[in-house]
């Protein structure tokens, strides 16, 4: 099958400092460096090394055609990536000395897809195909009627969260992807338990905690990898795409949390966003080394 990702395209600018900036603080930075990021970006790499087929539907600004020579190297369908006559989004991120971050955003081309591009693109969608969405693009709710007219199946990654847009969102997905904090304000959003969430798969990362996937009443569970972490961007993006494309190839919910967690551990102990991102041989010698 094919996941059709309708996702973001950024250029990110990284910066190391010593801790995160508090309101009016200014910091000198350690270290810099830019890189192709964006939740989309992220996740479609993910998909492709883990060995899916993934078609990217996106936007770049007329910068940024060396960031689809990327999503292309890395085994990515890139046909329907368009290129805009406004700037591509990019991300100022702050990384502290524990990995952790702080992020803004600018959408940029990625608000900038049009019906007909999306069209096109699902054109030789068939039932069955995910299509991927995520809260950086515009077309999202479109998107999903199209998929669901096709009989796809729709997964969607809610971030940066809204509550707002999850809840619009929910009666048309399949498979919910957040983080834990996220996951519990939609909740208190829905006056719901995390149980009874209205979707039928809800895949709650916890970080250091590992990660949740609720189908009703019933979990199943993974532990994070320990590991020392670098950078932690992107690497909710990765366990997503190391996990959807296990699932798209019939692996069971448990070792596509394994394979995910796997990768999302690997991640983190590189510098960057998609160029973190392992391929499925470096996430299977990481399995056999930790038994």
């Amino acid at each position: 099958m094919t996941v059709y990702n309708l996702g973001s395209v950024n250029i990110d600018h990284v910066y190391r400092v010593p801790h995160l900036p508090a309101a009016g603080e200014t910091l000198s930075s350690t270290a810099f460096h830019r890189g192709l990021g964006g939740k989309g970006a992220n996740q479609s790499i993910a998909v492709a090394k883990a060995g899916g087929r993934v078609v990217h539907i996106g936007a770049i600004g007329p910068e940024g055609g060396w960031t689809v020579d990327i999503l292309r190297e890395a085994g990515v369908e890139v046909d329907h990536i368009a290129t805009l006559d406004v700037p591509t989004g990019h991300a100022i991120i702050n990384v502290d000395d524990r990995g952790e971050n702080a992020i803004v955003l600018f959408a940029g081309a990625n608000r900038g897809l049009t019906e007909a591009m999306l069209e096109a693109a699902l054109a030789d969608a068939q039932a069955g195909d995910w299509l991927l969405l995520q809260n950086e693009t515009n077309l999202g709710h479109t998107a999903a009627l199209a998929a669901r007219a096709k009989g796809m199946k729709v997964a969607y990654a809610a971030a940066p969260f809204d509550t707002s847009a999850a809840a619009e969102m929910l009666p048309l997905v399949d498979l919910l992807a957040v983080n834990d904090i996220e996951a519990a304000q939609l909740a208190d959003a829905l006056d719901a338990e995390l149980d009874d969430l209205p979707v039928a798969q809800a895949l709650i990362t916890r970080g250091g905690d590992g990660a949740v996937l609720r189908s009703g009443r019933h979990k199943d569970t993974v532990a994070a990898f320990r590991v020392t972490p670098v950078d932690t961007t992107g690497a909710g993006d990765t366990f997503l795409g190391y996990f959807l494309a296990a699932r798209d190839a019939g692996w069971s919910a448990k070792d596509a949390l394994t394979q995910a967690a796997a990768a999302a551990a690997i991640q983190v102990t590189r510098e960057g966003a998609a160029a973190a991102i392992p391929s499925a041989d470096e996430v299977l010698a990481f399995l056999k080394g930790a038994g």
